[in-house]
């Protein structure tokens, strides 16, 4: 991608997305930062701009997205990083478990795709990635809810590749395995966290796969599963 090419980062007021949105910006990207509340990205560059809104309401990013595109210009790239995590088996499963792992883990990826998409028509080139996980493409026990929204955003993922790449658009997955976060270092015990990965790590992949470098990588889920 160019100097100067906007780049749409939702999610950004985590871990991963605030690793994604510094590699972005130094890499000469326009970044636009997206997250529930600006607070979660107050300690992003001052360079990047910073939107609140509520990523599971398509009305909502529709229109934000049409607003970025005539503030600061077509979006090129999108990069999804939202996700939610809720551990249960299947048999355990409720209603309201599943309703929130497919609004967090899927939603988001399909109504921000939909908005992007169009302005990606006019320029006919765009790069998406969006950020699924290991249990989308090899099952795992107590996470019955989690693994079925990540793996119905792998199948997205391969589904928008099939319907854009005539456009110029390509669309790829990421799939960590675990990351090396605070919260996950507070949740897991250390000979886990010994083979997590850091999100700046997952980064740097990221902003591969958006780049010219990447042109002939589209339809890809893309492992990322540490050591």
């Amino acid at each position: 991608m160019s100097q100067g090419t906007v780049a749409v980062v939702a999610g950004a007021g985590g871990a991963l997305g605030h690793a994604t949105t510094a590699v972005l910006a130094a890499s000469g990207l326009a970044v636009v930062a997206l997250d529930r509340t600006e607070h979660a990205m107050s300690d992003l560059p001052g360079t990047v701009r910073k939107e609140a809104a509520d990523l599971a309401d398509p009305a909502a990013v529709a229109a934000l997205i049409d607003r970025i595109a005539a503030e600061t210009g077509p979006p090129g790239v999108l990069v999804n990083t939202v996700g939610a995590f809720r551990p249960g088996d299947a048999l355990a499963t409720t209603p309201e478990t599943l309703r929130l792992m497919l609004d967090v883990n899927l939603g988001p990826a399909l109504w921000l795709s939909q908005a992007v998409a169009p302005h990606m028509r006019q320029q006919r080139s765009g790069a998406i990635v969006h950020v699924t996980a290991r249990p989308a493409l090899e099952p795992a026990s107590g996470m019955a809810a989690y693994s079925v929204s990540k793996a119905a955003l792998a199948h997205l993922t391969r589904t928008l590749d099939l319907e854009l790449r005539s456009d110029g658009i390509r669309v790829n997955a990421i799939a960590p395995q675990l990351m090396d976060t605070a919260t996950n270092r507070a949740s897991f015990p250390a000979d886990v966290i010994a083979h997590a990965v850091a999100p700046e790590a997952i980064a740097a992949v990221i902003a591969f796969l958006v780049s010219d470098a990447a042109a002939p990588v589209s339809g890809a889920i893309l492992p990322a599963y540490g050591a």
